[in-house]
């Protein structure tokens, strides 16, 4: 190995470890430490060494370990910053997750969907996935906004599976900024969707 790249190996690892176990990781938090090629290099001696683990195509971790147990899985919610990181783009959490997250289910999907304005891809996590599908700008609009989670998490639902009930639980786990939030974004969800926004952010009845 050539004295560049020992040292560009050096500085790659220097920082991997000022950050705590557990981080997820791509070549794009390098750039500024030498030529994407390098540091694709670095990144891949260092994994063969066992420092860090390759978690999918372009996205590695270190690994928190427990004893008798192991290396742990990467958290699912630094998969997916790391890919927002790499790829630049924004995603909004959809289907069965969206719900999970606000608990409108008590279903922790084996397959987390993610909606983004990069590209489709999938990361898979031993028996769990984390799916990221391409959607339309209208969607996406409100990506990294309560209001988009909520607009998700009730189509997934459905119409006829929302309630008092459900009107109730978004209530109690909103902030007042966050049904503000939903309000102003009423614009963006189906007309159905939008008039339980306009339900969950009303004050409740005495």
């Amino acid at each position: 190995m050539s004295k560049h790249a020992q040292s560009t190996d050096t500085k790659v690892l220097d920082r991997i470890k000022r950050h705590p176990a557990g981080w997820v990781f791509s070549q794009a938090d390098f750039l500024d430490l030498g030529s994407p090629t390098a540091i694709r290099l670095a990144l891949m001696r260092h994994a063969r060494k066992g420092t860090i683990r390759r978690v999918s195509r372009g996205l590695y971790d270190l690994p928190r370990r427990l004893p008798r147990v192991g290396p742990l899985p990467p958290p699912s919610d630094k998969i997916v910053r790391a890919v927002q990181g790499r790829d630049r783009s924004r995603v909004l959490p959809s289907g069965a997750h969206a719900a999970n997250i606000l608990g409108l289910s008590q279903q922790v999907p084996v397959r987390a969907v993610f909606l983004t304005d990069g590209r489709s891809r999938a990361v898979h996590l031993g028996k769990n996935q984390i799916l990221f599908k391409h959607a339309s700008a209208r969607q996406m609009a409100v990506a990294n906004r309560i209001s988009g989670t909520v607009v998700q998490a009730l189509r997934w639902l459905g119409r006829s599976h929302v309630d008092q009930n459900t009107v109730a639980t978004l209530r109690r786990r909103l902030s007042d900024r966050d049904k503000k939030q939903l309000m102003q974004d009423l614009r963006f969800a189906p007309a159905w969707v939008a008039d339980i926004m306009r339900q969950v952010a009303q004050p409740a009845a005495a």
